[in-house]
């Protein structure tokens, strides 16, 4: 395929030009996440023609997933979405190469994947995982090109660029407070699209390095898609940050879960386990897994101290797995040794049932 006439669109612009176009064929950019930001990101950066994509991605293709996870079809439901998105971004592409890894991001691998890629774009939809992201990028000296979307709003950014912020200097530790992720509050389709596409844009920008191409580097770009408003807001730079003002050598990287995972069918077999529902007082009450005992995140967000024998076997719940999930990096964090998470959360058992 001539190379020349697939890229000619983007080679005539004066910002890229052919020694553009040569260095994004020799670019390498990881994308952590393959769902509604790194769908359109993904596919743009694949079409851009950039030479070596990875994605890091262990869940599978959900049904509803399907509204804003632009990559996978419903003849693709059940597959890994890593290895989903590698088959339509080869035959999108057949010109690059993709690498997958069918697993999750932890402490244990970041520093090593990241080392292999130039540029790391965020496509994840929680705060552990995005301060693991942070941690490794700056620890690797490598630019990450942040991303959220919640509802009808998104943001997006580049941290740890040429000496510029990090995500840490933003936010420093997790909010104390709940912060509901998409399936949890919902997201519109095209939200997701306006930022996946916005990151798959600040990416090339990093690799191109054009003098009239500026990334988001100590900036932070929002959007309302109910007005179609969006701002800049400038991010300076914390000097005494956590993170971006130590050495490589004394960044220590954050766990990123590797909390069990287990079904619902597995759960109700469990009988020697405790269920812990971990939802708001009001989802108790609509509806709860009978013999299960009540303890809200938000409680244990706030402080407050689970009182049990931290071997005691546990599994905790919510309406999705992702709400349980910190709730047990929490327990974790204060010694609970004998934690589960239920994959689907109250609604997968409903349909279990």
């Amino acid at each position: 395929m001539n190379k020349n006439k697939r890229y000619n669109r983007q080679i005539i612009l004066p910002e890229i030009g052919v020694a553009g176009q040569d260095k994004i064929s020799k670019a390498s950019v990881l994308c952590i996440g393959a769902g509604g930001l790194g769908s359109p990101a993904l596919l743009y950066l694949a079409a851009a023609g950039v030479g070596r994509i990875g994605i890091v991605d262990f869940d599978r293709v959900d049904e509803s997933n399907l509204q804003r996870q632009i990559l996978f079809t419903v003849d693709q439901i059940g597959q890994n979405k890593a290895q989903a998105a590698k088959a339509r971004l080869q035959a999108l592409n057949p010109e690059i190469e993709i690498e997958i890894y069918d697993q999750e991001l932890s402490a244990a691998n970041a520093v090593d994947l990241f080392a292999r890629y130039d540029v790391i774009i965020d496509g994840t939809d929680n705060f552990t995982t995005k301060f693991l992201i942070n941690d490794a990028a700056v620890k690797t000296g490598k630019p990450f090109v942040y991303g959220s979307i919640l509802g009808f709003e998104g943001q997006a950014a580049v941290f740890n660029y040429k000496g510029g912020p990090c995500y840490r200097c933003l936010f420093p530790e997790s909010p104390r407070s709940h912060i509901p992720n998409c399936a949890e509050a919902g997201v519109i389709g095209a939200v997701a699209g306006i930022i996946g596409t916005l990151q798959a844009m600040e990416a090339l920008k990093i690799i191109v390095e054009h003098e009239n191409l500026k990334p988001l580097s100590g900036q932070l770009y929002t959007l309302d898609a109910r007005t179609m408003r969006s701002q800049i807001l400038s991010l300076p730079k914390d000097l005494a940050c956590c993170v971006c003002s130590k050495t490589p050598d004394e960044i220590v990287l954050p766990s990123s879960g590797m909390i069990v995972e287990i079904s619902p069918q597995h759960a109700q077999k469990n009988t020697a386990a405790l269920l812990l529902d971990v939802r708001e007082r009001d989802e108790w009450d609509a509806g709860h897994i009978q013999g299960a005992e009540h303890f809200a995140l938000s409680a244990l967000m706030a402080g407050a101290q689970l009182q049990m024998p931290k071997d005691r076997a546990i599994i905790l719940y919510c309406q999705k797995g992702k709400r349980s999930q910190m709730a047990a990096q929490i327990l974790k964090a204060a010694g609970y040794t004998n934690l589960s998470n239920m994959t689907g959360g109250y609604d997968a058992w409903l349909e279990r049932a």
